[in-house]
């Protein structure tokens, strides 16, 4: 009886391309940022507190993100190793200096609430696809959702998603409940893609 061949072992992702990876996913969650920010919306995870912050106090996404994920370093190299917290602060670093500098290069004249929610929500759960395949997050709820899976094989769009639509609705305090709807659609778009794509078994993290 014919045994199928073995599975090659998977071949680890060089410097140049994780490096390459990091860069493109975070540019996309930077898109996919100013959607959200020009339709008034919000998301979920760390980025949603940002948000929260950043409409009430007009201080700038990007500084806020970046002060936000400083606890969560700590969680990140004991539990997930030195390369990825190393990956996930320069990830977060490139992140908040792109959301800083990027009304330079990117403006919005009109958009519709619900397009952007749904757009920016796939552009970014796309951008942190590319992230986590290359052992990379932006912090926060990301590096509790990756242990979690590392650790219980949980999937890490489902943690994400049910962690986002909490923060989203702590949103009704200060957000017209219509513009929390279209951010909640943005979070399931976003975390769809990661619940569709991002699981044990279905891809090799190396």
């Amino acid at each position: 009886m014919n045994r199928p061949p073995a599975p090659h072992a998977p071949v680890p992702h060089s410097a140049t391309e994780d490096a390459v990876a990091i860069f493109t996913g975070v540019l996309m969650i930077s898109v996919g940022v100013a959607f959200f920010t020009s339709a008034g919306l919000l998301t979920g995870g760390t980025a949603g507190l940002a948000f929260l912050l950043h409409y009430a106090t007009g201080i700038g996404f990007g500084k806020i993100f970046f002060v936000l994920n400083l606890p969560f370093y700590w969680l990140a190299l004991r539990k997930l190793g030195r390369e990825f917290t190393l990956k996930t602060f320069a990830a977060v670093l490139l992140l908040s200096l792109l959301t800083e500098l990027q009304v330079q290069f990117l403006a919005f004249t009109r958009i519709e609430p619900l397009y952007a929610a749904i757009a920016g929500g796939l552009i970014t759960g796309t951008g942190f696809l590319a992230l986590f395949r290359h052992r990379c997050s932006l912090g926060g709820v990301g590096i509790a959702a990756l242990y979690l899976q590392d650790r219980y094989g949980w999937r890490a769009g489902k943690i994400q998603m049910g962690v986002d639509c909490c923060i989203v609705l702590l949103a009704l305090w200060t957000v017209e409940p219509v513009r929390v709807a279209w951010s909640i659609a943005g979070a399931v778009a976003l975390n769809l893609v990661l619940a569709m794509n991002h699981r044990p078994g279905r891809y090799m993290v190396v």
